[in-house]
């Protein structure tokens, strides 16, 4: 994954104290996570569905 071609975008609920910050980045058709203080480090990433089946179990959670 080139560094250049990944838009990484930084969750709105990441806390404000500099403890628990999530960026996601689209790589091609996956899904890809990473700890926005350790940009260099790991990352994982997810199929389309497990991700989509993820996001909507937080938004109905957070209803």
């Amino acid at each position: 994954m080139d560094q250049q071609d990944v838009r990484w975008v930084k969750s709105s609920y990441s806390g404000g104290s500099g403890t628990e910050c999530v960026e996601t980045a689209r790589v091609s058709t996956r899904m890809a996570v990473r700890d926005s203080k350790r940009s260099d480090g790991p990352r994982i990433s997810f199929a389309a569905g497990p991700w989509v089946d993820f996001v909507r179990a937080i938004r109905r959670e957070a209803l």
